[in-house]
């Protein structure tokens, strides 16, 4: 019989769960749209977020990309405005380990537990209808945020993506 070894498969799920980002997207069941086709940020809303300007700078960069390969176009005069909101907190995971065996030694039958700090992030995309100045969508990610400099634009685009995959809302 072959012996499995438990905990690479716990270890690569961890990390699967860690990497992905958890998204909920809402939207006003009476919007039409079909009709929006070009898109501007609310600058009012981008400069109230609470982030760094280079951070600002790849979220937006994010978000023209996605908009494009759908198929919308910035415009001077569009049919929505595009808001952005960030929200961050820490994240902390606290594992209980239980040792039992047998022999002598100072850890049978002993809890002990580990904490895990993880700052996390979440990042909202609002889509407003530019004649009624009215929300008809609103995207959310949830997920971990690196410090790494390298790595943020590649994090911040998978938040971006993950979020904007639920727009246009599939209408039932």
């Amino acid at each position: 019989m072959k012996k499995i070894n438990l905990i690479p498969v716990l270890l690569l799920f961890v990390l699967a769960s860690c990497s992905s980002v958890r998204v909920n997207a809402d939207y006003d069941k009476k919007a039409e749209f079909g009709k929006y086709k070009t898109y501007a940020y609310l600058k009012s809303s981008i400069d109230k977020a609470e982030i760094s300007d280079l951070d600002k700078k790849r979220i937006l960069r994010s978000i023209d990309e996605e908009m494009s390969a759908k198929g919308f176009s910035k415009s001077e005069n569009p049919d929505m405005l595009l808001s952005i909101f960030t929200k961050e907190r820490e994240r902390i995971d606290v594992y209980n380990n239980v040792g039992f065996g047998w022999g002598w030694n100072p850890y049978w039958g002993m809890n002990s537990s580990s904490v895990s700090r993880t700052p996390e992030g979440t990042l909202f995309i609002d889509i407003v209808d530019a004649k009624t100045k009215e929300m008809v969508w609103q995207g959310e990610g949830t997920g971990y945020l690196t410090k790494n400099t390298h790595k943020k634009d590649e994090r911040t685009h998978q938040f971006v993506s993950k979020i904007l995959e639920q727009y246009p809302p599939v209408i039932k």
